[in-house]
């Protein structure tokens, strides 16, 4: 499958997470965001489990706990935490540092590079996401603040590990074990601090049908699929996409007005993910550096006291043109 089919299927996992606020506060009981979070996880990841037919091994089981707590379980609390407490607008704006700090830990944790456009791509994103959903009232709250950022923080931590911790088997089957150590995670949590779902109707259902099947099960395994096949760097700046996706489906189910300002936050937000998302190509060594880390290499192997190889030792060390 081509990259740019990759590249279109992982961007649309963040383009349906767009519509999780309308249908969360238009479909679903208010008040049960743990158990909303829950009863989109863990169905979800038994569905995708059943597909696979495969169950984790047991070293891998501390890993799976931690990515699907960094993935899921606190990232979806500390989601709701600063939804509760804060407009849409500031905390899309403040889980916008997300790409930016995936950027950092990637290269902490991944050894990937970090270029330029890249690190700019991210920060004018920032400023695209607050021009789209700030409005003049938006207010901060330092508890609201703090869960944003632990949220975009546990997210980006997710992503890169979700890498760094690839197991040998298909996205589906990695998507499946992540999404339900997530969803047991969730379950302790729901039970002690919520109350039980009141009777639901036929649209309560549509919606964690949705959350579940789609936004959960389908997306992720996009999601990590893209992750696997082109790197966590190219991936996160698709999440720029999310409150893009969120204010034109408010725009147009819900009959909300887009201001000229939010119009162009949207374009710079769609400028900063094709810019973000190109791929990182490395610098290409000229014949000189070549040489030099070749002789480099040979001089090191000398002091470890191992015979240097002959085909290294005949490479004339290259001179500069007058």
């Amino acid at each position: 499958m081509s990259r740019a089919v990759d590249a279109c299927l992982a961007a649309l996992a963040p383009v349906v997470w767009g519509s999780t606020y309308i249908v969360t506060t238009q479909m679903l009981p208010p008040g049960y965001p743990l158990t909303t979070a829950l009863l989109r996880a863990l169905p979800a990841g038994l569905l995708l489990l059943l597909l696979a037919r495969r169950l984790p091994p047991r070293a891998w089981l501390g890993r799976l706990l931690v990515l699907g707590a960094l993935n899921f379980t606190i990232f979806w609390a500390a989601l709701f935490v600063a939804a509760a407490r804060l407009p849409g607008g500031v905390a899309a704006t403040v889980g916008a540092v997300q790409p930016l700090m995936v950027l950092l830990l990637a290269r902490a944790l991944l050894g990937t590079p970090i270029s330029a456009r890249g690190l700019g791509a991210a920060g004018v994103g920032i400023a695209g996401v607050g021009l789209l959903v700030l409005g003049p009232g938006a207010g901060l709250d330092a508890l609201g603040v703090a869960a944003a950022l632990v949220g975009a923080f546990s997210m980006a931590c997710g992503v890169v590990l979700t890498r760094k911790w690839q197991p040998p088997v298909p996205a589906l089957t990695f998507t499946a074990w992540q999404l339900c150590a997530g969803g047991m995670l969730l379950v302790p949590l729901a039970l002690a601090l919520e109350p039980p779902l009141p009777p639901l109707d036929s649209v309560n259902i549509a919606g964690f049908v949705w959350l579940g099947a789609v936004g959960a099960a389908l997306t992720y395994f996009f999601w990590f699929r893209g992750i696997a096949r082109l790197g966590p760097g190219v991936v996160t700046a698709f999440g720029f996409l999310s409150p893009v996706s969120a204010v034109v489906l408010g725009w147009v189910f819900l009959g909300e007005i887009l201001t000229p300002w939010q119009g162009l936050g949207a374009l710079i937000v769609l400028g900063c993910v094709a810019v973000g998302s190109r791929p990182v190509r490395p610098p290409k060594r000229g014949p000189v550096l070549a040489a030099k880390a070749v002789l480099a290499h040979d001089e090191r192997e000398e002091e470890n006291g191992a015979r240097p190889c002959t085909p290294c030792r005949s490479i004339p060390t290259p001179r500069s043109s007058a």
